[in-house]
């Protein structure tokens, strides 16, 4: 039997199609968020991938900030309970998961069987968020998806010590005029994140083994220096970026197996 998970972000869409509970058959990775037309295209690329069709798919259950919005769905959980369930299943030791999204950031603990015990967020502040990722890059006029390689050439870090978004730009800008290397600004960036980021996982606690999801966890020299500040190797999976749907995923077979 088949279900689908699907989770609409504030910056990108994801859906998964997992078989008897265990096997991902699909999956999809949109850079729309909720709003626009990213969720119709994550479900139909999924779709198209594994040749099946809605009447194909059991169960639905729908998470992330459009979840109230969409249509289609049999259910929806938090993105907090998906990405718990998405990350244990991708990695088994975790007990702490960073959760990097576009808006905010959560620090989620999870015990062995992969609920989440307690949470943490931070969403007052674009700080350390994949928007504030995207808005460096434009003002470095490089991909965001880039940074990460570009950071790997640095030798002499610079230092970005405004969090704000706004207030960082300025001195980001106030930097490229100064002539420093591309590279070390970058790696400056991405130390800024990964402080924010750490004080908030601080605050919350801290249980090996700690993991990250969302899309910043892509960049690895993001996860590097998020490691460095933890003080503790942060565990990352390409499919990091799926986390929260195939998550929702997950539920959605637990959901289908009770009703039978």
């Amino acid at each position: 039997m088949l279900v689908m998970g699907v989770d609409i972000g504030s910056a990108a869409c994801k859906c998964v199609i997992l078989k008897d509970g265990k096997e991902v058959i699909a999956k999809s990775v949109i850079p729309l968020g909720t709003g626009t037309v990213g969720p119709k295209r994550a479900v139909d690329e999924a779709l198209a991938e594994s040749g099946l069709t809605k009447d194909d798919i059991s169960r639905v259950l729908v998470t992330g900030y459009g979840r109230f919005v969409f249509d289609g769905a049999d259910s929806q959980k938090s993105e907090i309970s998906c990405h718990a369930r998405g990350v244990a299943f991708l990695l088994p030791s975790t007990r702490t998961i960073i959760d990097i999204g576009g808006q905010d950031i959560k620090v989620i603990k999870i015990n062995e069987k992969g609920h989440f015990d307690s949470f943490a967020m931070n969403d007052k502040c674009a700080a350390g968020t994949g928007k504030f990722m995207e808005a460096m890059a434009a003002i470095l006029n490089v991909k965001v998806w880039e940074l990460g390689e570009i950071s790997k050439a640095s030798t002499a870090e610079v230092s970005v010590s405004n969090t704000c978004t706004v207030f960082a730009e300025s001195e980001v800008v106030s930097i490229l005029s100064s002539n420093e290397k591309l590279e070390d600004i970058v790696a400056g960036i991405h130390r800024s994140v990964a402080k924010r980021v750490a004080a908030l996982a601080h605050r919350n606690g801290i249980i090996k083994d700690v993991a990250i999801s969302g899309g910043v966890a892509l960049n690895e020299g993001v996860v590097k220096t998020l490691s460095e500040e933890l003080k503790t190797e942060v565990l990352a999976t390409p499919d990091c970026q799926i986390a929260g749907a195939l998550g929702a995923a997950l539920l959605a077979w637990e959901e289908l197996m009770q009703q039978q």
